[in-house]
């Protein structure tokens, strides 16, 4: 009666909170999903969540079935990945490569996790600041890179992880502070401090400065987030970093946050594969597990639109 796309559904529409997204996450259109859904109910003679909640709440019938979800699922995707390493062979190479330094923070734990399941793949990590990492990836010298610019390049697919907002790091006495969101105007006498990289790879200058044609007074960079928020704290500049970045240093109350524009600059962040790895299958296992690591350890972020 109970199956395991049962469980996956139900573990889906509680990340994500409604039936669209979660109709999204496990790849069925949200009439399938809701169909899916009540034919289950009337197998089971109960509900298992209440309709028009959001985010969704659960019945005791549904929570009790998310405790198995949470039992059986590790233990099947796990299987799953033994019987995918016996099948096309356990060894490879993953050279990844990622635009910021703010990625650590959810792809450490997920390579952690891949290294577990696959300790004869070669993998090796890079940060994108020195070179391009896409036409690379298109030569063969990289395997995936992690990226909010995508670029038509041949043979290039990429992947949506999830949606997070722009959001520009203050400190607490700055005079910008007292304002509800920032325009661009705002920023012709700041210092904008920026990771090192083109302006033109950064969202802040893509989606809002560069379309209004405002510069800021002046451009300093830092490599280390940390950095950043030290000099943002004592008064020596802002930032705009994704908002999921930001949780850390806006919980300790070390900097304050405001949206650029007062409908703020949501951007994609992606990864890049070549398409002849997308059946791969270490490859398929990297790209699941950064996405449910996304989704766990991360605040703010939404499910990509596709």
């Amino acid at each position: 009666m109970i199956e395991v796309r049962h469980l996956k559904t139900l573990s889906a529409l509680r990340e994500t909170g409604s039936l669209v997204e979660a109709a999204e996450r496990v790849h069925l259109t949200q009439s399938a999903l809701s169909h899916q859904l009540k034919d289950l109910e009337e197998k089971l003679g109960c509900p298992l969540f209440i309709r028009k909640t959001k985010p969704v709440r659960f019945t005791s019938a549904g929570l009790r079935l998310l405790q198995l979800a949470d039992d059986v699922l590790p233990s099947f995707r796990s299987a799953q990945r033994d019987i995918q390493r016996f099948a096309e062979g356990e060894s490879g190479r993953l050279h990844i490569a990622i635009e910021c330094h703010s990625c650590y923070e959810w792809l450490m734990p997920t390579i952690d996790h891949f290294r577990e399941h696959w300790p004869d793949v070669e993998l090796d990590l890079s940060t994108a600041f020195g070179f391009m990492p896409l036409p690379a990836l298109a030569r063969g010298d990289l395997d995936l890179v992690v990226t909010s610019d995508p670029q038509d390049i041949p043979n290039i697919e990429y992947i949506p992880l999830f949606q997070y907002e722009s959001q520009v790091a203050l400190s607490r006495h700055h005079p910008l502070a007292k304002k509800d969101f920032l325009t661009p105007q705002d920023f012709e006498k700041e210092t904008l401090i920026t990771y090192p990289v083109e302006i033109d790879r950064l969202d802040i200058f893509k989606h809002f400065l560069s379309p209004a044609g405002v510069s800021p007074a002046k451009i300093r960079h830092s490599e280390l987030t940390l950095m950043m928020m030290q000099l943002v704290a004592s008064g020596r500049g802002i930032c705009c970093i994704p908002n999921w970045a930001l949780t850390e240093y806006t919980n300790r109350q070390y900097v304050i946050t405001k949206s650029l524009g007062e409908e703020g600059v949501w951007c994609k962040l992606y990864i890049a594969i070549r398409k002849d790895q997308r059946e791969n299958a270490y490859m398929e296992d990297l790209i699941s597990t950064a996405s449910k690591t996304c989704f766990k350890n991360l605040k703010g972020i939404l499910a990509p639109e596709l």
